[in-house]
């Protein structure tokens, strides 16, 4: 059995690659825009990209690509077969098998997919906020919102393997169109291109106006100049984020009522602004929580492990499958 495995996170933006020890320790890492490309059929140009990773690592490490366990982390609906059902933010790969391109490009042999939330949740769960935690949600907050549930230790995958989509789990009846054809879906309010959303709705109803006369324009007014401007103590940046904060304390509520959970890692590239986020949110969940002065407290915690999380997470699925 390998000592080292490649743990490839695919987002929306980016592709992150990790080489990674069983102990955790981040040998090596890489970072690639994802193409948004459907040159060469589904799933085809995000493959080269991922193929390009390992071949470096095994070039720099002196490895064998063929017998290198890689495991990927991929934004959507995963089946148990490993192959890519549906990718809402990166509709390009839907319907790819990753482990057979990359299989047919570098020649490996143990390639093994899994959602991204949850790497995830296994990642924090194995070297990260959930060690010792036998029950958790992860909510990753990124392009969209991706998540992974542990329950008694081990992780929920749902009948087909597409469990912890809660992403699209609907906050707002007949509420923003997501990118999944639904409406009202979770991560159209509370993720990083839900910010974006808000931001530019904000902005173009008049209630951003700082903002907007600093940067010429409401059409030219970014999510990230609103999480910048309310880590200044811009007021209306902060009654943004404040908004934020309650759409993901909504989502959070609804996990709670469900499961039962009592204990959140939240992660994904908007978990940068946690410091702006999670207070509020922790405050919101005590109104929108049902039951809430009966239950234990809750816990609401940011990531351990941040961007490496999913990569990570990836990795241990790879050690954990390969023969």
């Amino acid at each position: 059995m390998s000592d080292v495995a490649v743990g490839l996170d695919v987002g929306g933006t980016k592709a992150l690659a990790v080489l990674v020890t069983r102990q955790g320790e981040i040998l090596d890492e890489l970072r690639s825009s994802t193409p948004h490309d459907s040159h060469g059929g589904a799933g085809a140009a995000t493959a080269k990209v991922l193929a390009e990773q390992v071949a470096t690592f095994a070039q720099r490490h002196g490895l064998d690509a063929a017998t290198l366990p890689i495991g990927i982390g991929m934004p959507g609906m995963v089946r148990r077969d490993g192959r890519l059902a549906f990718a809402p933010n990166l509709q390009t790969v839907s319907g790819a098998s990753f482990p057979e391109l990359l299989n047919e490009s570098i020649g490996a042999q143990l390639v093994y997919m899994e959602n991204d939330g949850n790497c995830a949740a296994l990642g924090e769960y194995a070297w990260g906020a959930g060690r010792g935690i036998d029950n958790f949600v992860m909510v990753t907050l990124g392009t969209g919102i991706g998540g992974g549930i542990i329950a008694n230790g081990e992780l929920v995958r749902g009948q087909s393997g597409f469990g912890g989509e809660i992403g699209h789990m609907a906050v707002q009846a007949r509420g923003a169109l997501c990118g999944c054809g639904g409406y009202g879906c979770w991560e159209r309010y509370a993720s990083g291109t839900g910010l974006a959303r808000l931001t530019l709705e904000w902005a173009n109803e008049g209630r951003l106006p700082e903002l907007t006369a600093l940067r010429g324009g409401a059409q030219n007014v970014r999510g990230e100049d609103v999480t910048r401007a309310a880590g200044e103590g811009l007021e209306e940046a902060v009654t943004l984020m404040n908004d934020v904060a309650w759409w993901l304390a909504r989502g959070l509520a609804n996990l709670i009522a469900i499961l039962d959970t009592g204990h959140f890692v939240i992660g994904g590239g908007l978990s940068v602004a946690a410091d702006l986020l999670l207070p509020n949110a922790r405050e919101y969940l005590a109104d929108l929580t049902f039951g809430y002065d009966k239950r234990p407290p809750v816990v609401v915690a940011p990531s351990d492990l941040t961007v490496h999380a999913g990569a990570l997470g990836a990795a241990k699925v790879a050690f954990d499958r390969q023969p």
